[in-house]
């Protein structure tokens, strides 16, 4: 699938980073809270995670490829979203009438979902919807493979 991608990124001429996290260590977030208090910023696990947060910072558009499991992405691509929290601050502010945490960076990157497998595609927008907005980007769509050259629309 990654071939295809590039191959449809390569027509466009974006500028691209294709991270696979196949064989890649990412733990799951422990809920510590450690990237917001005593490491500001910076995740305390250490593994292969810390490069694409790198990644994530600086880029315009993150797009998580990931299989799924029980109907949702799988532990991987779930992993992906949910280490995304040190780029959050732990301070409040109210966006709307929800309540939100202050964002670390002034970057916003904006995400979609392709994903591989069984799942209800209304609830992953629906999920990706709110991650976005909890980050305060744009929800670039959850697409599933078969889709795929309408999510490359979506990318530039």
């Amino acid at each position: 699938m990654s071939e295809i991608l590039k191959g449809l990124l390569n027509q466009k001429k974006t500028d691209f980073d294709v991270i696979d996290t196949a064989d890649m260590n990412i733990s799951h977030c422990m809920g510590c809270g450690h990237c917001w208090l005593k490491n500001p910023g910076t995740c305390v696990i250490n593994d292969d995670y810390a490069g694409i947060m790198q990644k994530i910072i600086t880029a315009d558009q993150l797009w998580v490829i990931s299989d799924t499991a029980l109907g949702f992405l799988n532990h991987k691509g779930k992993n992906v979203f949910d280490r995304i929290l040190p780029i959050l601050c732990i301070y409040l502010e109210f966006r709307g009438d929800q309540m939100r945490h202050i964002l670390r960076y002034d970057k916003r990157t904006d995400i979609g979902i392709i994903y591989q497998g069984e799942a209800n595609r209304n609830y992953l927008q629906q999920w990706l919807d709110r991650c976005t907005d909890n980050l305060d980007s744009k929800s670039l769509g959850a697409y599933p493979v078969a889709e795929l050259k309408e999510a490359a629309k979506c990318m530039h």
